[in-house]
């Protein structure tokens, strides 16, 4: 087999340890050095250093959880660097062990058999941890506000029945009124009068309880947290703002788009980055993000095609987006949901509209250009035509002569 790297270096990164084989290439056959080295930044040099020295050019590694990552920032600027999926090389052929998965990483690579995974430049990776960190916060701030209504049912505080939002202005006062000793619930209802829908009665009601001194404990807890949390989350808004100054005016053109807004505009370019040239097709980042079926198919039988694992953070938003974008009247993406709903059901169709609403994205980002909606008429004048063409050849087919009007062409 031709060999495509003379000098490459593969790499068994670990908590602790990084076992390094570097292959050189020597007639017909190779010879080896295998070394191990500890996972310190001085280790790391190290490594850098020897590999050097050796006249290593490219240098390869498994993805594994986080520990790779610091192992690419110190070689990232020496080296050619491919980062492998662990489940494309994890048939390594002999006995299992460290030395031999390095050995094994080196051939591949030498050979040019790996697949290199996409991974995006450090201000993209920066922006990642941003955007990340903040969904992360956002989901324990949800979580308390469910722990706050849990210990106001369990007072008998019915808030959640007359507010749509607990933690809402009016919720707000009325729970920290309840956290300093308040009781009387006609006292709490004007915390709260002209701000909700429900009748003061209906609100006086709600709010008669039994509030005991650990629930306005817990009640403490919860929104303290609540609070900060929210602080964090709005520093990290900042922080990712600050991140998109460099390309102005990205997040606003994908926001053109039904369904996405500021929010998940910034996690879409966190995600998949700015530079579409790294994905040759939309297909082939639809097919990254995990938004495609699979092909799986023996002997003539289809077996399943649920969606292999993707990205779940870019996945579950574009999900969340296309349920949004499917409540825009007379438009494309809720025409498609419609259309694919009917036969295949709601969850398939949503998946269909968040696979629509990446390739969109990849295009935007590519040319720089606003989101075009094609409008809900735009499947029944592809199928028209479509129908058009398919009846043409059948009746060519049966060996007429087909010639379609100017009249009929416009009906």
């Amino acid at each position: 087999m031709e060999v495509v790297h003379r000098c490459c270096a593969g790499l068994d990164v670990h908590k602790e340890s990084v076992v390094a084989c570097v292959r050189m290439a020597e007639g017909n056959g190779a010879s080896r050095e295998v070394r191990s080295f500890g996972t310190m930044t001085r280790d790391l040099e190290e490594l850098s250093d020897w590999l050097l020295e050796r006249g290593v050019t490219d240098v390869a590694m498994e993805a594994t959880g986080v520990y790779w990552k610091p192992v690419w920032h110190v070689l990232e600027d020496s080296f050619e660097l491919v980062l492998a999926n662990a489940a494309h090389i994890r048939n390594v052929p002999g006995r299992k062990s460290d030395v031999n998965d390095a050995t094994w990483i080196a051939d591949l690579l030498a050979h040019g058999l790996i697949q290199p995974s996409f991974v995006p430049p450090a201000g993209t990776q920066e922006l990642r941890t941003l955007t990340r960190t903040r969904k992360q916060l956002s989901r324990e701030v949800a979580q308390h506000t469910q722990r706050i209504q849990k210990v106001l049912e369990d007072a008998n505080i019915k808030l959640s029945s007359v507010a749509s939002e607990v933690l809402g202005a009016s919720g707000r006062a009325i729970l920290r009124a309840l956290i300093a000793g308040q009781t009387d619930p006609e006292k709490l209802t004007d915390l709260a009068e002209g701000r909700l829908k429900a009748s003061r009665s209906a609100i006086v009601e709600s709010l008669r309880g039994r509030v005991l001194p650990h629930h306005r404990t817990l009640l403490r807890v919860h929104l303290g947290l609540v609070e900060a949390l929210e602080k964090e989350i709005a520093g990290l808004e900042q922080e990712v703002r600050i991140a998109l100054r460099s390309q102005p005016g990205k997040v606003e053109r994908l926001c053109t788009m039904p369904g996405l807004g500021p929010t998940s505009a910034q996690t879409l370019v966190a995600e998949i980055g700015m530079d579409m040239s790294r994905f040759p097709t939309p297909g082939h980042l639809i097919s990254w993000a995990g938004l495609c079926p699979a092909m799986n198919e023996s002997a003539g039988k289809k077996k399943s095609t649920r969606l292999r694992p993707g990205n779940p953070w870019l996945k579950t938003m574009l999900v969340q987006a296309a349920w949004a974008a499917t409540r825009k009247k007379d438009g494309y993406l809720r025409a498609q949901f419609v259309r694919i709903r009917a036969r295949r059901g709601p969850k398939k169709a949503v998946i269909a509209v968040a696979s629509s609403m990446l390739k969109a994205a990849y295009f935007i980002l590519r040319d720089d250009v606003d989101y075009k909606d094609l409008g809900s008429g735009y499947f029944d004048v592809v199928d028209k035509a479509r129908l058009k063409s398919r009846l043409v050849k059948k009746l060519e087919g049966l060996g007429y002569k087909v010639d379609l009007s100017a009249e009929a062409d416009a009906n």
